[in-house]
């Protein structure tokens, strides 16, 4: 049995729909046990922390940067980083914006910078994008990574209310992502 967790933040509730479908395809994986919780959960149990295998980590991108609150999170577990208790453990992570682009992969990078600092071992998404020539898809909102990421799952929010957005092709991307983190997680965990 591999154990993983979703750590993310989420103000208005656009990057917890994206956690939760990480979160879908993570625990959609025989021998996973995938949790979910948000970074306030996820700081009043640091200790807890070290059990897991693997954490993909979620933030929106707010001016080309992870949140305020999941920047919290990162600069708590600096004990945790001058202890290594991390080292070697997988990580991933995903972010969600209101436009196309949002400065998304500079949310990635400070999150794989911050696993780095950890010395955990990144999982890119491995998914790769589907263009509108697609056979297989109509309609751009339905098309899996359709934002071009490599790093981790990114998807659009277009400002719309959490109900209405982010898109279909997005959250599957979510999903598979979350179901590769996991697949990876059992071949990595002894």
């Amino acid at each position: 049995m591999s154990k993983i967790s979703i750590i993310y933040h989420s103000l208005y509730g656009h990057t917890k729909k994206v956690s939760e479908y990480v979160h879908t395809g993570a625990k959609s994986v025989s021998g996973i046990q995938a949790d979910i919780l948000t970074v306030e959960e996820a700081s009043s149990m640091l200790p807890e922390l070290e059990k897991y295998n693997g954490f993909i980590f979620g933030s929106p991108t707010y001016m080309g940067s992870v949140s305020a609150e999941f920047k919290k999170f990162m600069e708590k577990t600096s004990r945790i980083w001058s202890q290594q208790t991390w080292k070697n453990k997988l990580a991933g992570g995903f972010s969600n914006s209101g436009s196309l682009s949002g400065d998304k992969f500079n949310a990635l990078m400070q999150l794989v910078t911050f696993a780095a600092q950890h010395s955990m071992l990144w999982v890119p998404l491995g998914i790769l994008n589907e263009s509108l020539e697609s056979d297989k898809i109509p309609g751009s909102y339905s098309l899996l990574n359709r934002t071009g990421s490599s790093l981790g799952a990114t998807a659009q929010s277009d400002s719309l209310p959490p109900e209405e957005t982010p898109k279909i092709g997005d959250l599957k991307t979510a999903q598979l992502y979350g179901e590769r983190f996991a697949q990876l997680a059992l071949r990595w965990t002894p």
